[in-house]
């Protein structure tokens, strides 16, 4: 063979396997959760926010510059723009009209357009007790939805509130294909709804993918969405897989299983932190600070925990700095309230419980529960003082936290049972239905400013009339606190509005109606070839703008 051939030849070699090395075009992505149901409006999961973010889309979300903005509507109402009029309610109130225009173009995966019509059956659901749709507040306030026509809206609210122009995750729900099911029965249209009996129907998603496969218990795998309007999305397929064991979850990564682990349902950020220690530049990793709350649910009717010193007690039982800096190398600040410093509504002020022994030892014995010759506290009949701990079963970080827990509870007098679950079981089950017997570990995550009425309002407590709607799990009641979380939404100048949130706090870290562990950051691992990712640190997820991900050049 001649020189110049020779030189071809392996010039063809070396290039060969490079031309020949397909484009990506799918992702595979690791969380920790499975969603109990795949309803947009039924259960509050994380794990469902996540895989919905690729699937479906609200009329507005908050994005990740923590302003309100549009995603199915085309502007946002102000009173300046005259699609927010102010009027008289039906109650005599002042209320208001807002009106949105849906996009042009919308359409459900089996070319039904996406009109009021799908806007007003979510509505009515919502409305109706017997459906349990999360958010109930905001179905109890829009009192009434006029469909002016097949893209325009208008929404009369029976209170003017400073947050109005974002209608929180009020999304259209498919008409055309859900509507006979709920009017059959709305108190069973939680079991009989398309997005749990025909997951893969592709008329019930509207987002840049829809679900293709379903692995219950295990994950979904996304194709991308043919009748999508918007930008295009960069992945012909995405994997979620779902492993609930955290170090099986970085194994999986490791071997290259998966390609990122998601931020919002990941690895706890001691254990993300030491990975990147590892594994230097093979990862890209962005630990980003949200308004994440990790605590403890507390229920209420357990014969101890319904008395505040018990409550305060506990907390001061609990040397929360130590926690942080030793599991967390301090990465994760010490909550002393549900109102994150990042959140312009935060109080500095705010009432704090550090660790103190002796100072929880009198307020035992103060509330009548001393120690036993077991050293485990006991009431004047006899009863001990013992709380069953319950989490997500096999986040490494929880569960090494509630080993931390019940060491120096025990310390205290306090026995601790854990006992913990798969999470989807935890919260559709355990916890919406009310059946922890003591203290359950788990985040919450809100939007920007966001008033913790479904949290924290007698109202809200899940009860069966309701078919369990509603997330005042440990079922709190005060009156006060009530009248507040009423009163907060209608205040619209900003300096009064910030008061009335310090009184917030101020009741809330006096009474513990849960007890706070610390502030959250999300640990995102992201392969070195992926970007557009952003993420937001509040309630709408990274998904919701995930046709922005791409393949880095």
């Amino acid at each position: 063979m001649a020189p110049a051939l020779r030189l071809a030849a392996a010039l063809l070699a070396l290039a060969g396997p490079a031309l020949a090395q397909p484009a990506r075009d799918s992702l595979t992505i690791g969380i920790t959760q499975y969603p109990s149901t795949f309803h947009p409006n039924i259960d509050a999961m994380v794990a469902k926010s996540y895989v919905a973010g690729f699937t479906l889309r609200p009329l507005t979300a908050y994005a990740p510059d923590w302003q309100p903005t549009c995603l199915f509507c085309e502007t946002l109402p102000t009173i300046e723009n005259g699609l927010a009029v102010r009027e008289t309610a039906a109650n005599g109130r002042p209320g208001l009209r807002l009106t949105y225009r849906l996009r042009e173009g919308l359409r459900w995966g089996d070319g039904t357009p996406i009109t009021g019509e799908d806007l007003r059956f979510a509505w009515e659901a919502g409305r109706n007790d017997a459906t349990g749709f999360g958010a109930a507040e905001f179905y109890r306030s829009a009192y009434e939805l006029i469909v002016v026509d097949a893209r325009t809206i208008t929404l009369r609210f029976d209170k003017v509130t400073f947050d109005f122009a974002s209608v929180g995750d009020f999304k259209p729900l498919p008409a055309h294909v859900d509507r006979a099911r709920w009017e059959a029965d709305p108190r069973a249209y939680r079991t009989r709804t398309a997005y749990d009996t025909e997951t893969t129907n592709p008329a019930i998603w509207n987002g840049p993918y829809r679900i293709a496969a379903v692995q219950p218990g295990a994950g979904v795998t996304l194709e991308r969405n043919p009748l999508w309007g918007g930008a295009a999305p960069a992945f012909r397929r995405i994997q979620i897989r779902t492993v609930e064991n955290t170090a099986a979850l970085e194994a999986q990564l490791l071997a290259g299983q998966i390609d990122m682990i998601a931020g919002e349902l990941g690895l706890p950020i001691d254990q993300a932190a030491a990975l990147q220690r590892r594994t230097g530049d093979r990862f890209r990793f962005e630990y980003h600070p949200g308004l994440i709350y990790e605590h403890l649910d507390i229920n209420h009717d357990h014969p101890a925990l319904g008395d505040r010193r018990v409550r305060q007690a506990l907390l001061m039982a609990l040397d929360r700095a130590q926690i942080v800096a030793r599991l967390f190398d301090g990465r994760q600040p010490v909550a002393h309230s549900s109102v994150n410093p990042l959140d312009p509504m935060h109080a500095e002020d705010v009432r704090q419980w550090p660790h103190d022994p002796a100072r929880a030892a009198a307020l035992l014995d103060e509330a009548g529960w001393r120690r036993g010759p077991d050293g485990i506290r006991r009431n004047a009949a006899g009863d001990r003082l013992s709380i069953e701990l319950m989490t997500t079963a096999g986040n490494r970080s929880r569960e090494q936290v509630q080993q931390v827990l019940q060491a120096q509870w025990r310390a205290a007098g306090i026995e601790t049972r854990i006992r913990n679950e798969p999470p989807r079981v935890f919260f559709a089950e355990t916890l919406s239905r009310r059946r922890f017997q003591g203290a359950a570990l788990f985040a919450w995550i809100s939007a920007p400013e966001s008033v913790p009425r479904t949290t924290l309002h007698s109202d809200e407590i899940p009860r069966a009339e309701r078919n369990w709607s509603g997330q005042n799990f440990g079922g709190y009641r005060n009156p006060e606190l009530d009248a507040l979380l009423e009163a907060l939404p209608e205040e619209l100048d900003p300096d009064e509005r910030r008061q009335m949130f310090a009184r917030l706090q101020a009741i809330y870290s006096r009474e513990l109606p849960v007890l706070p562990l610390w502030f959250r950051s999300d640990a995102h691992i992201w392969p070195t070839w992926l970007e557009g990712v952003r993420p937001t640190g509040h309630l709408n997820p990274s998904t919701l703008w995930a046709e922005e991900w791409r393949v880095r050049p």
